[in-house]
């Protein structure tokens, strides 16, 4: 008792060690004057501007603020006193597309930044993009190419990350050539039977993976894979090393060739994912979705575009989506690579055509599900709303205007429902 008392005693001393810093004390606060941040064109926008301090205005606030059209700002001011911490903007639009304010508060040496983006009749944004003359044969010979390669799945047993309901594992097949192997988590329940799949593809970056328990213990198969050919169960200290290293931008890796282009490899890796899937004596042969954020968003509009055996998927802010509509001066994709260029590499111009996530949405026939921010400065929502827009298959569109290149949890929430619907699975 005595021990129990002194460490009642205690907690309140331990308490501080797990402290977490959380959000900051000077925010800017940026809002329309419309509840769906959404109006017609040709019509106003009035945004409201507040630089809070413990949630009250500050007064004599100095900021910066750019405003126009998304990525293309056509006003610029610096240096503006706000007497009492408050501001009034107001924007228009005569065509379709994104409106964006961006304003910097400069306070005790410090910068603070709030964006807010409405959009002007979104529905009738319509992406740059061309397809290439011979996208579907290219597409179609290098599967061919690929699947002429055995898949030599290896899979080892996680017992550490296994629950009562799930079995993990870490797997690998190849990819787009022998010895080109592609590396994942997979989850499996442990009741005996047949069940939906879902693959799940990564956004950018270098970094280990945890699979996708959650929705095995549904009752699923779940597939997470990384894209760089590296096991996935690696010390956190490697994948820096690799992000710093070799793999350090590689987006931008032979992006003047339509053979050599990072994303093919890693295309193919995705579709051969389905291909494993596919040959899994547990999965019911009838249902498998793929589902992404950012460049994994692109890689399941490109799955879903490029195999037939995918039955549904999600996209979230999907990257890598109309790279061509900077050379019209309109916001571009995420990596961006012709802003600002005024006489691009045709040969680059060329082949991004290949790698563009609106060519593969083009040929999407099953349901999709499409969820993005308004306030994304990553991926411009200009870029994702036009692809919606092409999407001629079953779509669900879930726009939560707040949020940039992030989610809500209420997002999630509402994403992982709809994907285990797509699969009759309910949570329970």
């Amino acid at each position: 008792m005595k021990k129990l008392f002194l460490l009642f005693l205690a907690l309140p001393l331990l308490v501080p060690v797990f402290a977490q810093i959380r959000g900051k004390n000077i925010e800017v606060m940026i809002t329309p004057d419309r509840k769906d941040w959404t109006y017609r064109k040709g019509e106003t926008a009035t945004f409201n501007v507040s630089i809070l301090k413990s949630g009250t205005l500050l007064d004599d606030a100095v900021v910066d603020y750019e405003a126009g059209p998304e990525m293309y700002p056509e006003i610029k001011k610096q240096a503006v006193r706000l007497n009492d911490g408050r501001l009034t903007l107001k924007g228009q639009m005569k065509k379709a597309g994104f409106y964006r304010v961006k304003v910097t508060a400069h306070v005790g040496g410090n910068d603070y930044e709030g964006i807010c983006a409405v959009a002007f009749s979104p529905e009738e944004l319509q992406p740059s993009a061309t397809v290439p003359g011979d996208f579907d044969s290219f597409w179609q010979n290098t599967m061919a190419g690929a699947r002429a390669i055995d898949l030599d799945p290896t899979c080892e047993l996680l017992p550490e990350r296994c629950t009562k309901e799930v079995n993990v594992y870490h797997v690998s097949f190849q990819n787009i050539r022998l010895g080109s192997r592609t590396y994942g988590i997979l989850c499996i329940p442990v009741k005996e039977g047949k069940y939906p799949a879902l693959l799940r593809v990564p956004g950018a970056g270098v970094r280990p993976y945890q699979g996708d328990v959650f929705t095995a213990s549904k009752g699923a198969i779940t597939l997470e894979i990384g894209i760089h050919g590296v096991p996935v169960v690696l010390q956190q200290g490697i994948y820096d090393r690799l992000a710093n290293g070799a793999l350090w931008c590689y987006w931008n890796n032979n992006t003047d060739s339509r053979d050599n282009n990072y994303y093919r490899r890693v295309i193919v890796g995705a579709v051969r994912a389905i291909d494993y899937i596919a040959s899994l004596p547990q999965w019911n042969g009838t249902s498998l979705g793929v589902t992404g954020s950012s460049q994994g968003g692109f890689l399941a509009l490109a799955c879903a575009g490029l195999d037939k055996r995918v039955t549904f998927y999600g996209a979230v802010h999907a990257a890598l989506c109309d790279h061509t509509a900077s050379l019209k001066k309109t916001a571009c994709g995420w990596p961006h690579y012709f802003y600002g260029q005024e006489n691009p590499d045709r040969r680059k111009v060329e082949t991004s055509r290949y790698y563009d996530g609106v060519n593969f949405a083009r040929r999407i026939t099953c349901p999709g599900w499409f969820s993005f921010g308004y306030n994304d400065d990553v991926v411009p929502p200009t870029t994702t709303y036009a692809t919606y827009n092409i999407v001629s298959a079953p779509k669900t569109l879930s726009v939560y205007p707040q949020t940039g290149h992030y989610w809500y949890q209420e997002q999630w929430d509402e994403w992982e429902d709809w994907l285990l619907k797509q699969m009759n699975i309910y949570k329970r």
